[in-house]
């Protein structure tokens, strides 16, 4: 087995792949005390909420709010999403660290999701790169490519457009970059393969893997993108979140777990994960009613387990 690398980070993107993908809308304070009980655990990287109209994802109505929040918390790294530049231009004016941009790789996907093919979506990018220099901000922009693994609309996604498109971004001005298993098909073995390729295209740039349980295997994925030297992963508290043009998706992989795992196999994340079972729980008692997923949560911390394996 390759060595893996000594250090990983995990961004939390519970508060907008989450509670976007969710009928319960949580209220701003909650969404201030989960962000809160987050960094006192360890997260250093949240994806706070987007900024898209109120009216079509009323559940992140508030992400100006949230951001305002996490830039309170001293290190802490507050990203939010924009489908496009008026999107972008909101986040900079309320002081983002980080713009994500998605683009769907599945050109059926990103016309259903996004109404714009993938190289328009890539034109925007340059767009928002033009006003982020313009207005001197400090923002990273991050292009995340989705459907990077398949589709539930178009069926198989040739990897070579992932990589195309990928390589567009970055030429559009993008600062970093990162792939996603949207809909839940992704497999170690083509994880290992795909992001292989992306690293030797990205190096340093890439930033980040996005993966989904949709069929259990989102931590497996995450094995084999940390043996080829991927170090960022996506993860939603209690795994909820998930994609509208994915049927019986079961959500984002859940963080606790993440960090469990991560933890159990020495590489540090600097999460205290018996602090984020503790907000699990209170998220569990904000959300009820609504589908919670994971596997610590139910079976709890093992009696083996070193709580000093999650120090930085």
């Amino acid at each position: 087995m390759p060595a893996l690398p000594p250090r990983a980070v995990i961004r939390e993107v519970g508060l907008r792949d989450g509670l976007q993908s969710i009928a319960t809308i949580l209220p701003t304070a909650r969404k201030r005390e989960w962000i809160g009980a987050a960094y006192a655990a360890g997260i250093r990287e949240i994806e706070v909420g987007s900024f898209v109209p109120a009216r079509l994802l009323p559940q992140l109505a508030d992400t100006a709010e949230a951001l305002a929040c996490a830039r309170t918390l001293p290190g802490l790294f507050a990203s939010v999403l924009v489908p496009n530049l008026k999107g972008a231009e909101r986040a900079l004016a309320a002081g983002a660290d980080l713009l994500l941009v998605p683009l769907s790789a599945s050109r059926a996907h990103s016309l259903a999701n996004l109404r714009r093919t993938p190289d328009e979506v890539v034109a925007e990018v340059a767009r928002i790169r033009a006003a982020r220099d313009a207005s001197g901000a400090k923002a990273l922009i991050e292009g995340g490519v989705g459907t990077a693994f398949g589709c539930t609309l178009q069926g198989r996604v040739d990897p070579a457009e992932v990589l195309r498109l990928m390589q567009a971004l970055l030429d559009a001005g993008a600062d970093r970059v990162s792939l996603a298993d949207t809909v839940g098909y992704a497999d170690p073995n083509g994880v290992r393969r795909l992001f292989e390729q992306a690293l030797r295209i990205a190096g340093d740039r890439f930033w980040c893997g996005h993966f989904h349980d949709t069929r259990g295997l989102a931590l497996a994925n995450v094995c084999a993108a940390l043996e080829v030297g991927v170090t960022r992963f996506d993860a939603s508290l209690a795994g909820i979140g998930g994609c509208p043009h994915a049927p019986g998706a079961s959500g984002n992989v859940a963080t606790e777990d993440l960090a469990f795992m991560l933890a159990a196999m020495g590489v540090a994340t600097g999460v205290d994960v018996p602090r984020l079972l503790a907000l699990r729980a209170a998220l569990a008692e904000w959300l009820r009613g609504e589908r919670l997923f994971g596997a610590l949560a139910r079976a709890g911390l093992p009696k083996t387990f070193a709580a000093a394996t999650t120090d930085a």
